[in-house]
């Protein structure tokens, strides 16, 4: 039989429970624990196909602080740095992440591998930025990854990141679908394998939804080595994948229940809004900008800067 001095307890943390759904309903209370995560909303230009200077002015006029460019500005700027990071600042635009690129894992490739990546984390340096991102075209055709081939991945990433912390770079792992690190078992046989010390993971929500996973558990899980994320969303559709990449809200991805564990593990870093190109051909990269503002500004009512 129960005592009263349970039942007085029952009922006790029964309204506890009642009080805390309550505050977790509460636009105000939920924007008031959004602001303390202190993430920062990124945006970047791969959707304007190389025309980063539209890009950077497009961007800065919808009010977003930080913009990730690719390995494609290397080339033109390399030798004209101050060019573009005048272009930034006169937009009040921070490099926040940088495209570095492929990754090979082909031992006879190793020193031009981190040659690549440490030249253009020099050039990220000389922009005022202070992240760049690895990706990797290396997935088999016909079979999945060893586990081999994954963990030395990891190992080249790791070199890759222990020679550019040396210019106060940070390199990042993106997972990415068709490539080494598609599920997320592969995802995390990569990152157990990686030196947080240098190389930390770049979580893309709708490359990890699309692999399989809850990108929400992925963020409380690699919440120690988490360096900052790619914002997307993806749905069903009639393409050679069976999918594609849409803007927030469009989609399968819970991105609310990602701001949550953001929250939870207290997470300050940059999150990059990014589409790889415009999910309908109506749009224009603009239209879509403003799409992916309005749902980070409206339907979560979390600030751009």
């Amino acid at each position: 039989m129960e005592t009263i001095e349970s039942a007085d307890r029952r009922l006790f943390l029964r309204n506890l429970s009642f009080g805390a759904a309550a505050l977790l309903t509460s636009p105000a209370w939920a924007e008031t624990l959004l602001k303390k995560g202190d993430v920062k909303i990124g945006y970047s230009a791969i959707t304007w196909g190389g025309k980063d200077e539209q890009a950077i002015a497009e961007l800065a006029g919808l009010g977003f602080k930080g913009i990730q460019l690719r390995a494609n500005t290397f080339g033109p700027y390399r030798n004209k740095v101050s060019e573009l990071k005048d272009a930034l600042a006169k937009h009040n635009l921070t490099l926040c992440m940088f495209s570095s690129g492929n990754v090979e894992i082909d031992p006879a490739k190793f020193e031009s591998t981190v040659d690549t990546h440490v030249a253009h984390a020099s050039f990220v340096k000389a922009l005022g930025g202070n992240a760049i991102q690895l990706t990797n075209s290396l997935r088999p055709k016909d079979r999945k990854p060893t586990v081999e081939e994954l963990k030395k991945l990891a190992q080249v990433m790791n070199e890759i990141g222990k020679q550019t912390a040396d210019l106060g770079v940070q390199a990042v792992y993106h997972n990415h679908m068709n490539q080494l690190g598609e599920t997320p078992e592969e995802v995390d046989i990569i990152v157990q394998a990686m030196d947080p010390r240098y190389a930390r993971l770049l979580l893309d929500i709708a490359h990890y939804k699309q692999g399989g996973g809850e990108p929400e558990e992925a963020v409380v899980k690699y919440k120690s080595i988490i360096h900052s994320l790619h914002l997307k969303d993806t749905k069903p559709a009639e393409t050679k994948n069976g999918y594609k990449f849409v803007e927030l809200g469009q989609g399968r991805v819970n991105v609310a229940a990602v701001f949550d564990a953001l929250n939870k593990i207290k997470f300050k870093g940059w999150a990059v809004i990014e589409l790889d190109g415009v999910p309908d051909p109506e749009k224009s990269p603009l239209i879509c900008a403003e799409i992916n503002k309005k749902y980070i500004t409206e339907t979560l009512k979390y600030p751009l800067g």
